[in-house]
């Protein structure tokens, strides 16, 4: 029987020939993450157990992102915590202020994750890196710890869905605008505990900027991790990254798949997730009355360079509408400085945004742009739970930065035309 993409990735990690969905294994793990939220408690673990060394200090990643730099004293301990294990233990890839990145932009950009990897993060989108080829999933903190301490971690095999991907985006949809479709179709338990496999010939139409958007919020249809094959596109992007070689797996022709979803891509419309799921989606189109308090353009999922670019297209010379406050985030501090170096920044400012450094700040409601009673915020992050940005009766609408931008400039959800 063949194997898809996903397991045959976790076959070659186990040390086995082949596995099949269900099965129970452990594998071997090349990159372990954990930020500074999740890494202090996997700390304690990791001191509980009694282990007293790291199992390779190359392959553990600690990214400070969530609150930083520090907001309060709590989030001052917290990195504390994750600065004195990082120095203790010598652990390569530890990223702070001033180097620092959101986790799942950084990695990539880094070369710290790469085609065919194994990796596991103590945050749930960390199955963004699908996007290059590799498995990677999200898991407590306890795994993190143990995962440090041995480099290993038990599985389930997944079973896994195939999305077969045909035609081209309109120049006014991204892949915030694939992954949102998707997830209005199937639901956000639509692909429990599965792989999201992502194939056709309509791959090669997307960005690596796209797949990695639309990785991000594979668990937000409830998967185990989404992935992309590994074409020019992906080997244009790791090459000069990574220093690491890395393997491509290819899933067998005669792989079993639970189902088959197609999705034209020249048939995706702006698309918007109305409070409070990402399944409850409508085209940005139908929701022009639904006046907004706040935009947020940034996050793992849509602040990479051609995030800010869209961003700038819609927002240069124009001026953010009365009312409403625009957040703008670039993902990592060489996004920052590119904006910069582009005069985005300026472009922004002089549009009334304002622009942060690297944070996760206001996606989980931590900081940089909370939520009062009432307030209605669009936003390219991948949640919109109750509560998910602030206070329980505010609501989140996620949306493309395309969207997102042109709302700000109107201050209701509003339609990009072409970005």
């Amino acid at each position: 029987m063949g194997m898809t993409m996903t397991q045959k990735i976790l076959a070659s990690h186990a040390g086995l020939d082949c596995v099949e969905a269900g099965q129970l294994i452990e594998a071997k793990l090349d990159m372990v993450l954990g930020n500074d939220i999740t890494t202090p408690v996997a700390i304690n673990e990791f001191r509980r157990a009694g282990f007293e060394g790291v199992f390779d200090r190359d392959k553990i990643a600690i990214v400070l992102d969530h609150f930083v730099p520090n907001k309060d004293i709590k989030a001052a301990e917290q990195s504390k915590s994750c600065r004195d294990f990082a120095c203790e233990h010598c652990v390569s890839h530890f990223y702070d202020v001033g180097k620092m990145g959101i986790e799942h932009a950084l990695l990539p950009e880094q070369g710290v994750v790469t085609a065919g990897d194994c990796v596991i993060g103590a945050d749930s989108h960390t199955c963004t890196y699908g996007a290059l080829g590799a498995f990677s999933t999200g898991v407590g903190s306890t795994d993190m710890a143990a995962a440090m301490a041995t480099g290993k971690a038990w599985f389930k095999v997944p079973s896994a869905i195939k999305f077969e991907l045909t035609g081209k985006l309109p120049k006014n949809c991204s892949g915030k605008d694939v992954i949102l479709s998707i997830i209005g179709e199937i639901g956000v338990d639509g692909a429990l505990y599965k792989s999201m496999e992502f194939t056709g010939e309509g791959v090669s139409e997307l960005s690596m900027d796209d797949r990695l958007c639309i990785c991000n919020m594979a668990i937000e249809a409830g998967a185990k991790n989404g992935v992309f094959p590994v074409d020019d596109i992906t080997k244009a992007y790791i090459n000069g990254r990574c220093e690491r070689e890395y393997k491509v797996y290819e899933a067998d022709a005669d792989a079993v798949y639970e189902r088959t979803v197609k999705v034209e891509l020249d048939k995706i419309v702006p698309t918007v997730a109305c409070p409070h799921l990402p399944e409850n989606t409508r085209p940005a189109s139908e929701l022009h009355d639904i006046k907004i308090d706040q935009v947020v353009i940034g996050s793992c999922t849509n602040g990479r360079m051609e995030d800010m670019e869209t961003a700038y297209k819609i927002l240069a010379g124009k001026k953010v509408a009365d009312g409403v406050r625009c957040i703008i985030i670039p993902a990592t501090m060489a996004i920052l400085r590119e904006c910069v170096e582009r005069g985005y920044y300026t472009a922004f400012i002089d549009a009334g945004a304002v622009v942060s450094t690297p944070t996760c700040g206001p996606c989980l409601g931590g900081y940089m742009g909370i939520l009062a009673a009432g307030e209605r915020c669009v936003a390219t992050t991948n949640r919109n739970f109750v509560g998910r940005m602030g206070h329980t009766k505010s609501e989140v609408y996620l949306a493309s930065p395309a969207t997102a931008a042109a709302s700000a400039l109107t201050g209701y959800i509003t339609e990009p035309k072409e970005a």
